[in-house]
Parts: C-alpha cells; sequence; structure tokens
C-alpha cells in the first residue's frame, strides 16, 4: 500500500469526527440564531465561542448560507427530539395535541434554546426574503401546521372535538403558541397558563 494513502479506518475515523464537530458547531449556531438570528451568524463568531479554527468551520460550510442552512435542520432535529418524538406513542387526535401543545409550551418555557422558540426569533426576519434560507424555516412552519391540522383532523373524526376547520384551528394554535412564547421573553410568569386555558378552549369549541 502506498505509505502516503490514508487507511479506510483512518478515513473513517476523520469523517466521524468531521460529523460529531459539524454538529457541535450546528447546535451552538442555533442557540446563537434563537438570540441574534440567523442573519448574525458567522463563522469566525462560531469558531471563536468553540475554541476552532476558522479555517477548519470554513472548511466544513463553505458559505455562510451553507452554515445558516445547516443550523436551521439542527434546530429542527432539536426541536422535533423535544416536542414531537416524545408523543409519537401518546394516542391521536385530542389526547395527542394537548401533548404536542404542552410540549411546545415547555420547550418555550424552559427553554430549549436560550432566545426561546427558534422559528419565531428566525421567521419574521426571512419572510420577505426568497431564497434557500427561508424555504428551509417555512418548510419546518408548514409542517409544524399540518401537524396540528392532520391531529385535529383525526380528532374530529373521532368524535373526540366537534368537527371544525382544521387549517384554521391549526392556525390559531400556532398563533396562540406564538405569542406565548413572546410574553415569556417579556418576563410574563402567567404566560403559560395563559395559553394552556386558550387551547383547551380552542380544543373543546373546535
Amino acid at each position: 500500500m502506498n505509505e502516503l494513502q490514508e487507511s479506510p479506518e483512518r478515513t473513517d475515523l476523520r469523517l466521524v469526527r468531521g460529523e460529531r464537530t459539524r454538529k457541535l458547531i450546528t447546535r451552538h449556531a442555533a442557540d446563537v440564531a434563537s438570540l441574534e438570528g440567523l442573519s448574525g451568524l458567522s463563522i469566525g463568531r462560531l469558531a471563536t465561542d468553540l475554541g476552532l479554527s476558522k479555517s477548519g468551520v470554513a472548511t466544513l460550510f463553505g458559505t455562510k448560507e451553507k452554515l445558516q442552512l445547516a443550523t436551521v435542520e439542527a434546530a429542527r432535529e432539536a426541536f422535533l427530539d423535544e416536542v414531537v418524538r416524545p408523543v409519537a406513542a401518546t394516542p391521536r387526535g385530542a389526547e395527542r395535541l394537548r401533548a404536542l401543545t404542552e410540549r411546545w409550551i415547555a420547550y418555550a418555557s424552559a427553554p430549549l434554546f436560550p432566545g426561546g422558540c427558534f422559528w419565531a426569533a428566525n421567521l419574521p426576519d426571512f419572510d420577505s426574503r426568497p431564497g434557500p434560507v427561508r424555504d428551509a424555516l417555512v418548510q419546518q412552519h408548514e409542517a409544524w401546521l399540518s401537524l396540528l391540522a392532520d391531529e385535529l383532523r383525526h380528532a374530529a373524526g373521532a368524535q373526540q372535538i366537534a368537527a371544525a376547520d382544521a387549517d384554521l384551528t391549526a392556525f390559531q394554535l400556532n398563533a396562540v403558541l406564538h405569542a406565548t412564547n413572546t410574553a415569556l421573553r417579556l418576563g410574563d410568569t402567567q404566560a403559560a397558563d395563559k395559553a394552556r386555558r386558550i387551547v383547551d378552549g380552542l380544543l373543546t369549541t373546535a
């Protein structure tokens, strides 16, 4: 074997280390973006924060846009792990809807990201800026609304709640949750309880 040629084992270890470093960077980037927005991200800033070389971070992502897209994906995975996946075993319909909204309130209250809801922090900044980053943010937003609407339809079909416009009620639920996130960031200690009461009302009258 050519002495200059890397062994498969060394190549695999390098790839594993690279992927681990990439996840470390994007998870920290999601925290930063929840506070300062995706527009405030920079390869140099993240390298300094994490004690990494700027050239090494640049090699992993290449451009700021690719860094932003990787950050959105990291935030999406963290959100799914925190809010959506834990309720997978909960019976579909009204019970799962309540579990989802409760997990969302906890996600914003704890919070998972230091700036609160990642999507609430970044969607307003990109909603009028066409491009791949906006598309990625919108895709997650629409997936969440679709999840709520699907559970509402199931709940109505099972006669757990009165039949209603599922898309409209999903819009209302999402609006309440985002308003709750803002209230929490402003120090309203009653925001979570208010949200639960509104959600109860929506699911009762839907």
